[in-house]
């Protein structure tokens, strides 16, 4: 903090039991009694790697009211870049503050926090919140897997979420975005998501996304319309295609352990192997002993 001004900065002193307030983080990083200071709200810049889209506006006009009552209970977390200083996590805090115009706010000061720990506490610190829409959720699940490097397992150890859980989530980006803009308006819950995402083609599930808002449709709705209308499709097929591919069909099935179409054409044909994530795609080239 060499650059940062000290009239900036103005030392609080830590009452007993204000540790339970602080977030839990790296303690070579984060000395409550040393870094805990008032800073300037001019000075703080917004997190670039905030995951949230959007705001609940309830939610922060309660925050907002909460604060002009109580004060800022819990000190957001920031890292000094340069001579001002850059948020790590509390971004409705600062919103807050900045509303009812507070020219300072408490804050715990990370002095070592590189770009790469920056992105995985920032994400984390959102993702274990229960408000944060599916969609930004899953995105949140990506960057620190591509960014952070993490395995799916790591990730569900660190926001103590089941491997399924994180992967079922990762899925919902496979969605068209409309289906996902939906799913982030809170137009379709994550339950219609992975309804849809049985569907294999686009438009079917665009189509559908809007049948469900438009009707109403609940889950158990949307699950036995598309359980219909795969039985037409399979009724379809089974009048359609030789029983010789149906057994091929269901062989290469048992052996990738996952869903296999083979469809014949006028002059030859093609067989599609479906995966729903990179970890599962990883493991069907393994099976094809294919090495990238």
């Amino acid at each position: 903090m060499s650059k940062i001004e000290r009239s900036e900065i103005r030392r609080i002193a830590l009452g007993k039991g204000l540790d339970a307030l602080i977030p839990e983080f790296p303690k070579d990083l984060v000395k409550p009694e040393k870094n805990l200071v008032q800073i300037r709200t001019d000075k703080i810049k917004p997190n670039p790697y905030q995951p949230r889209s959007k705001f609940d506006e309830d939610k922060m006009e309660e925050l907002i009211l909460s604060i002009k009552e109580k004060g800022i209970i819990q000190p957001v977390v920031v890292r000094p870049v340069g001579d001002e200083f850059e948020l790590v996590a509390g971004q409705r805090r600062l919103l807050a503050a900045q509303k009812l115009g507070m020219e300072k706010l408490p804050a715990l000061v990370m002095e070592k926090l590189s770009k790469e720990e920056m992105l995985e506490l920032s994400l984390i610190e959102n993702l274990q919140r229960e408000d944060l829409n599916p969609i930004d959720e899953a995105k949140g699940y990506k960057r620190l897997l591509n960014e952070c490097g993490l395995s799916q397992k790591k990730l569900s150890e660190r926001i103590g979420k089941d491997r399924s859980s994180v992967a079922n989530t990762l899925r919902l980006l496979n969605l068209p975005k409309m289906v996902q803009s939906f799913i982030a308006n809170g137009e379709l819950s994550e339950g219609h998501a992975r309804a849809i995402l049985s569907l294999s083609d686009e438009k079917e599930q665009i189509s559908l996304s809007r049948h469900i808002i438009k009707d109403g449709l609940s889950v158990r709705k949307t699950e036995e319309l598309i359980y219909g209308r795969k039985q037409k499709a399979k009724r379809r097929k089974l009048q359609k295609s030789p029983s010789k591919f149906l057994e091929l069909e269901n062989s290469l099935k048992q052996f990738f352990g996952t869903k296999v179409n083979v469809v014949q054409g006028k002059k030859g044909g093609k067989i599609e192997i479906e995966f729903y994530s990179e970890e599962e795609l990883a493991r069907i080239l393994e099976l094809l002993h294919v090495h990238l």
